[in-house]
């Protein structure tokens, strides 16, 4: 039996805000957290712009599993303990078994092993401390979700850069349609702002040195952020039985590979993720009313991704609503595509397209309908959210209003 997956809950946190509902009412806005990284810890590294969690959102999670986090765990549990709680679950000795976790990461617990390195390298230090290790593991983040929540089913992380959280919703989706867990708690977490990781982001000469502008024909580059979003996953049937409030439902999802470059991107490995989406969803191009794009602000990452949405989409590709949310939240990495299935979620919700920000050249390669700098109401019973990643690891998504 195919089992239908839905979404019954969101959580999330990033520049734009603390929770899920605020940070989709600066999104839907188009106002930007992009801004000069004020972080302390990035010593000699000054004028970068970032997008910044400011402050955490009070929480009562005990000192004991505090310690023992890395910043991008602490992300990932805040916003899949929000989630649960709109969703109304918990676990039990009767259930856990049955709820699991999957949580998408660029990289790994940055801050801890900047903290470890320089103690070791510059202050002398002999030793580091003794949860080095369980804290920078990439699968940190969804096994201390798992300790959050009580989840005894299916845990594991997943990394494929910037295309990590879709990759990770889809396994989740697996997990749930192959029997092996009811309620699925997935998405993605990142925290990169740490000196090494700049430096090295700094060498690759992609980053803007004011804002992230998507499609627009003055664009400079990426700009990075830090955050997390999840969303609980059910099957129809588990959501039903309990009474739960649908807010949409993971209708298919299409992965491929470039082999093409390992940092360039290519056109025809994300359209054939775009046309296995569709296939596995069973919509037409013409089903799709809006589209979250990839959409980071490089020269060659949007006029390629226009070019395989037209492949994909034909004519249809004037007619959907287009929009790049990181001009707002930045690209937050392993938690990127996480944070677009929930301005997806809500698109559905509240039939509102929201726009690509800071948009102000028109560009020739760029002239799909990319929702500039307004957002856009319309009705939205199909969302698509693409990720395309360094190494050329593709994943998209489609929700459909239920």
């Amino acid at each position: 039996m195919d089992r239908r997956v839905v979404i019954t809950g969101v959580g999330g946190l990033c520049g734009l805000g603390t929770d899920a509902a605020s940070m989709w009412k600066e999104m839907r806005e188009g106002r930007s957290a992009i801004g000069p990284i004020a972080n302390s810890e990035l010593h000699d590294l000054e004028g970068m712009t970032g997008a910044e969690i400011k402050a955490l959102p009070q929480h009562d999670i005990n000192r004991k599993q505090f310690v023992s986090m890395a910043r991008f765990s602490l992300l990932a549990v805040l916003a899949a303990r929000e989630a649960m709680r709109q969703a109304g679950l918990s676990c039990d000795e009767g259930n856990a078994h049955r709820f699991g976790a999957t949580v998408g990461v660029g990289g790994l617990g940055w801050d801890v092993m900047e903290e470890t390195y320089r103690a070791l390298l510059l202050d002398g230090a002999r030793r580091v401390g003794i949860l080095a290790v369980p804290k920078t593991m990439p699968s940190a983040a969804a096994g201390q979700v798992s300790l959050s929540l009580g989840l005894r089913g299916p845990v594991f992380g997943v990394t494929s850069a910037c295309a990590s959280a879709n990759h990770a919703i889809a396994s989740a989706v697996d997990q749930i349609k192959l029997g092996r867990a009811d309620v699925m708690v997935s998405g993605g977490s990142d925290a990169p702002f740490a000196w090494g990781v700049l430096k090295a982001w700094e060498a690759m000469r992609v980053l803007s040195p004011d804002t992230c502008r998507p499609f627009s024909a003055d664009r400079k580059g990426l700009v990075l952020g830090e955050g997390a979003g999840m969303a609980v996953l059910e099957s129809y049937e588990h959501a039903t039985r309990r009474g739960a409030t649908i807010l949409a439902e993971i209708a298919g999802g299409g992965l491929s590979a470039d082999a093409f470059h390992i940092a360039a991107p290519s056109v025809e490995g994300p359209a054939s993720a775009m046309r296995a989406c569709l296939a596995d969803a069973g919509l037409n191009a013409e089903d799709v009313d809006y589209l979250n794009a990839h959409g980071t602000g490089t020269k060659s990452n949007d006029q390629t991704e226009t070019a395989a949405i037209k492949r994909v989409f034909g004519n249809h590709a004037y007619l959907m609503s287009i929009s790049s949310t990181k001009s707002t939240h930045a690209h937050c990495l392993g938690a990127a595509s996480a944070l677009e299935m929930i301005a997806c979620v809500m698109a559905i919700q509240e039939d509102v397209v929201p726009p690509t920000a800071n948009y102000r050249e028109p560009d020739p390669a760029c002239d799909l309908d990319i929702t500039p700098n307004v957002p856009r109401e319309r009705k939205v019973r199909v969302a698509m959210s693409n990720a395309f990643a360094m190494g050329g690891t593709n994943a998209v998504l489609a929700f459909r209003q239920v």
